[in-house]
């Protein structure tokens, strides 16, 4: 729950933001000049792509969102219990060896979702996330696809 709130300010503030800059934007193209002009619609795809990257990226969290309430229903949920260290991380050697479970599940299975979304979380576990984003784009095309 606290990431969620903590996307929501984040989106708050961009927005605040996205005024701001915009305003910005919209008196310099009022002064009507070629420089200030070409630099005041300059300003206004700023906010635009910030726009369009805070919309993906709260589209992912709903829609990874989704497949963990599915999986959960299901029952197919991955257990946390890996040990830990003092600081809250999963021990290396523990991640490294659920990783290396789910990684074989993906390649038996490589349509299923299911199987994404766990190795996405084995992943996360062992601190790669950009590897853990990319097997949950892999579990949500896979779970959008029609069969």
């Amino acid at each position: 729950m606290r990431a969620k709130q903590t996307a929501i300010l984040l989106a708050v503030v961009f927005v605040a933001y996205a005024v701001l800059i915009g305003w910005r934007g919209v008196l310099l193209i009022k002064v009507g000049t070629p420089v200030p002009v070409v630099l005041g619609l300059a300003v206004l795809v700023i906010p635009l792509i910030g726009a369009y990257l805070v919309w993906r990226e709260i589209q992912f969290g709903r829609r990874t969102e989704v497949l963990a309430r599915e999986l959960e229903a299901a029952g197919g949920l991955p257990v946390d219990d890996l040990p830990r260290r003092p600081s809250g991380r999963v021990e290396r050697a523990a991640a490294d060896e659920a990783f290396g479970r789910y990684k074989a599940e993906a390649e038996a299975a490589p349509d299923d979702w299911r199987v994404w979304f766990r190795l996405s979380t084995a992943y996360d576990a062992a601190g790669d996330r950009k590897r853990a984003r990319e097997a949950m784009r892999t579990a949500i095309a896979h779970h959008d696809r029609p069969l």
